[in-house]
C-alpha cells in the first residue's frame, strides 16, 4: 500500500534533507515539508527527493531501509 512521502526542506547539520512518510513522529513542520508523492517504499521517494536536494536520505525512524549514516 502506498504512503505519502515528504522531504524536509531544511537540511540536517550534516547537509542531509530527510525523507519522511506520513505518521512519522519526526516529520518536519508543514512549512518545512515538500510533498514528494505516493510510493510503495522509501527508495523511490528518496530518488524523487534527490531531484530537489542532491543530498537526501531516509529518516532513521520511518524510512530506515533508505537511511545511511
Amino acid at each position: 500500500m502506498a504512503s505519502r512521502y515528504y522531504v524536509n526542506s531544511n537540511a540536517q547539520a550534516n547537509g542531509d534533507h530527510e525523507v519522511h512518510k506520513t505518521g512519522c513522529n519526526y516529520m518536519p513542520e508543514a512549512k518545512n515539508s515538500e510533498f514528494l508523492g505516493m510510493f510503495d517504499s522509501c527508495a523511490p521517494a528518496v530518488r524523487e527527493a534527490r531531484k530537489l536536494y542532491k543530498q537526501s536520505n531516509g529518516c532513521f525512524y520511518c524510512s530506515r531501509a533508505c537511511h545511511t549514516s
